[in-house]
C-alpha cells in the first residue's frame, strides 16, 4: 500500500523553460557554453558540482562568470540560472493539496542546488502551498551531497523518511531517474512531460 509519496521537482511539480534560461545566460551574462553545462535533468560541471554540494554558491558563481563577459555579476548569474523555472501550474497545487488531504505524506527528492531552491521555495509558497506545511520531508542533492540515480540518495531518503520502499511512490520525468529508484525497491512512476501529472499520479494511485 502506498503511504507517502516521494515528487522531483524540476520538471515535475515545477515546469522548465530551457531556451529562455539558455538566451538569458548568452545576453545577461554572455556566458555561451551554456548548452555543455545545462541538460533538463542531469547536469555537468560546475552546475553538476553545485547540486552535489561540491562547491558552494559563490564559487558556482565565480566559476561561471570566469566564462563570461567580465563585468557579470554573481546576481545575474543567479537571476539567469533561475529563468529556467516557471511557476507552478493550478492542476499541480490541487493534486499536491489533494493528497495531502487524503493522508498521503508528501515529499521531495530533487537533484538540486541552494540558488533555484530559494526561489523555488518562494513560489510553492506564493500559490499557497509552502514547503512546510505540506511536505513532511525535503531531500535535496546539495545538502544530501548525493545526485540521483545513485542508489546512495534513494536509501537515504528512504531511511530518512522513516517507510519502506514499497510503501513509497516515486515520481520523476527522468527514465534514469526512475530506474535507480526501482532498483532501490521503489515503486517509480514516469511522467511523460506531454500529459497530465494530475491524471499520472492519480491513475496510479488508483491500481496499486
Amino acid at each position: 500500500m502506498i503511504k507517502a509519496v516521494f515528487f522531483d521537482i524540476g520538471g515535475v511539480l515545477i515546469d522548465l523553460n530551457l531556451d529562455r534560461c539558455l538566451t538569458s545566460f548568452r545576453e545577461k551574462c554572455g556566458f555561451y557554453r551554456i548548452t555543455e553545462f545545462l541538460d533538463p535533468c542531469h547536469q555537468k560541471g560546475p552546475i553538476s558540482d553545485l547540486e552535489e554540494g561540491k562547491i558552494d554558491e559563490h564559487e558556482f558563481c565565480s566559476r561561471i562568470r570566469e566564462m563570461s563577459r567580465p563585468e557579470t555579476t554573481d546576481d545575474q548569474v543567479r537571476e539567469s540560472f533561475c529563468s529556467l523555472l516557471d511557476s507552478v501550474k493550478p492542476e499541480k497545487v490541487a493534486l499536491i493539496k489533494e493528497l495531502k488531504s487524503k493522508g498521503y505524506d508528501l515529499f521531495l527528492l530533487s537533484n538540486n542546488n541552494s540558488v533555484m531552491m530559494r526561489y523555488t521555495a518562494a513560489e510553492f509558497a506564493k500559490v499557497g502551498i509552502p514547503f512546510d506545511e505540506y511536505f513532511k520531508g525535503i531531500f535535496i542533492s546539495y545538502e544530501m551531497k548525493l545526485l540521483k540515480p545513485g542508489r546512495e540518495i534513494y536509501d537515504e531518503a528512504v531511511r530518512r523518511s522513516g517507510y519502506r520502499p514499497d510503501e513509497i511512490l516515486f515520481v520523476d520525468d527522468s527514465q534514469v531517474n526512475i530506474e535507480g529508484a526501482r532498483l532501490a525497491g521503489l515503486n517509480a512512476l514516469y511522467y511523460d512531460l506531454s500529459t497530465s501529472l494530475p491524471d499520472t499520479v492519480k491513475s496510479y494511485l488508483k491500481t496499486v
